[in-house]
This record gives C-alpha cells, structure tokens and sequence, in this order.
C-alpha cells in the first residue's frame, strides 16, 4: 500500500480536529474506521504520528514532522487539482460561449466571429455598464469572452489568465438635438457644449462621467448634468431638446439626433476583446481578431458622422496612455 494524497489529508483532519472522534464527523467515516486507517498510515510511515489520550490526539515529534511536510505539500496539490479542473472545464466549453459586454458596437461582430470559428457552439450574450466586472466574471469562469472599452490613462486593470485585445481607439463624438444650432457645424467645440445641459450615465465602473468631467476641468469647467439616464432613456432627453450628451463615433444619428465629432478631438475611447489566455477562444484568436476588425471597419463606414471624420483624418489613432 502506498501512501496517498488523501493519507496525508486524513493526518492533517486529525490534528485540527484534535480527536479522532471530531475528526471522524468531518471526513464523514466512522471513529473505528478512521483509527484502523490510521494505523496503516503509521505503518506505511514507519512511526506513531498521534499520542492517544482521553482530552484527545496529540501529534508526537514524529508527527509533526509529518504534518510540516504535509501542510507544506497539500496547498500545491490543492492548486494543481483547481488549475487542471479550470483548464480542463475552458478548453472543453467549446460547446458554450458565454460573451459579456458593454454597451459598444462591437458585441455582434464578435458573435458572429465566434460562430464562424465555432460554428457548433451556442453562444450566449449578457450586457453589463462596467467592464471591470466584466473582467471579474471572466475571471471567475462565468463568461468565456467579454467586450469591453477603457479611455486614455485609465486603462483596464490586469487580470492573471485574461488576455485584453484592444482593437481600435475613436474619438468621443457629440450627440445634440437636430434643431440644435450647433448642429449646423461640422465640428462642434466642447467648451460651446459646456454652456448646455447635459445628460450623462450613472457613475460606474468604466469611470466615462470621471474622464469627461477631467477633460472639461482642462479648461477649468464643469458641465451642468441634470440628468442621469443611458441608453434609450438618454437618447429621448437629447430628441426632446432637453440636453446634450456625448457617444461613440459609431453611433447611428436616429431621427431628432445629430452626431458631431469635436473640435480637436479632447476626448477618446479604445475598444477591447477579451478572453482566457487557455480558453476555447485562444486557439481561433487571429481569427476572432480579424474577423471582428473587419466587421467593425464596416460599421465605422456605416455611421456618417464618423465616416466624414475619418476621411479628414485618416491617420489619427488617439492619444498614448500615460
């Protein structure tokens, strides 16, 4: 009989438990089976490892020595089980994609990636506001890839096994009422939006409302932001003429909207695959990564506004982050 993992495990359950009796509970067996397996531990050993009193086991200079060995063995054992169980459970959910996002354009073009390369899997979606939780899910095995977005000089946090592909940075665009005057401009000075109302999203973890408000206080002002609201919500505040806001470049102008890009361009945004560095997606990266390029390529042609402000600057690619 050799000695095993769980040998050594039954030793350690025995002296934190500080009886067999206690110990027994715990491992689920009973006190004469757990004293029988005992023995044939000090056997195998060589040695007794527990005095046998009536307060309880108490490990002998033998047994402690056995014990440092084996605590000192257990947790690397513990985490090679859970790194092969978590490699193992990735590269075998080729048959599921869980794919979280923020609110950005390059969500579909992913899908449709990942079902070129994976044309068996079933893919899943869900949107969150903050793409450091995304990040953290991703992390905890709830998603195997996520969209998101960062700005200049805050970029997303490190995660150990996530790998981030950042795949294009855009300037911020404004989006105003179409009876808005400043919408008759081509391009619109921030500071002239600074003497509206504003809507902005609620402060979450991509810090968007923190890295417009510091690019406004460059030029020592703040925008007055009566309204809190995303999505569909902010955009009938803009329609209605009620505030102004900004977007991503991409953004589609619906009707009662105009998109403007911004007089030199102040503020920035960079779009961001992600997914486990031995995930079922890292064996098709340069694919995906293609793929999903050039979907977006198509949707950056389809929005006019940005399309105009990339024929005038066809080599801009957005400031370094510091």
């Amino acid at each position: 009989m050799d000695l095993e993992v769980r040998h050594l495990r039954v030793v350690c359950a025995i002296a934190e438990a500080g009886s067999l009796t206690r110990a027994a509970t715990l491992l689920g067996m009973t006190q004469p089976g757990l004293s029988a397996q005992l023995r044939r531990i000090e056997s195998m050993l060589g040695g007794v490892l527990f005095h046998r009193r009536q307060e309880g086991a108490v490990a002998t200079p033998f047994g402690e020595l056995v014990l440092d060995r084996a605590r000192s063995v257990l947790p690397g054992i513990d985490g090679l089980i859970a790194d092969a169980a978590r490699t193992a459970r990735r590269m075998s959910a080729c048959h599921r994609v869980r794919i979280g996002s923020v609110g950005a354009p390059l969500l579909g073009q992913l899908v449709l990636a990942v079902k070129a390369v994976l044309p068996n899997a079933q893919v899943t979606t869900r949107c969150q506001h903050s793409p450091v939780t995304l990040l953290d899910e991703l992390v905890a095995d709830r998603l195997e890839a996520a969209v998101l977005g960062d700005h200049p000089d805050q970029r997303l946090p490190h995660r150990d096994g996530v790998v981030l592909h950042p795949l294009a940075t855009e300037p911020v665009f404004a989006l105003l009422p179409a009876a808005h005057p400043l919408a008759e401009r081509e391009e619109v000075p921030l500071a002239a939006l600074l003497d509206e109302d504003w809507a902005v999203p609620r402060p979450d973890g991509d810090r968007t409302r923190e890295y417009w408000s510091s690019v406004c206080a460059a030029g020592e002002r703040h925008p007055f932001s009566p309204y809190e609201a995303e999505g569909r919500p902010l955009i009938e505040l803009v329609r209605a003429g009620l505030a102004v806001s900004l977007c991503q470049a991409t953004f589609i102008e619906v009707p009662g909207t105009a998109v403007r890009p911004l007089t030199g361009n102040p503020l920035w945004y960079r779009h961001v695959l992600a997914w486990h560095a031995d995930g079922p997606l890292a064996p098709h990266s340069d694919d995906i990564l293609r793929r999903a390029s050039t979907g977006h390529q198509d949707t950056c042609a389809a929005a006019p506004a940005y399309a105009r402000w990339r024929a005038r600057h066809p080599q801009a690619t957005g400031p370094a982050a510091t």
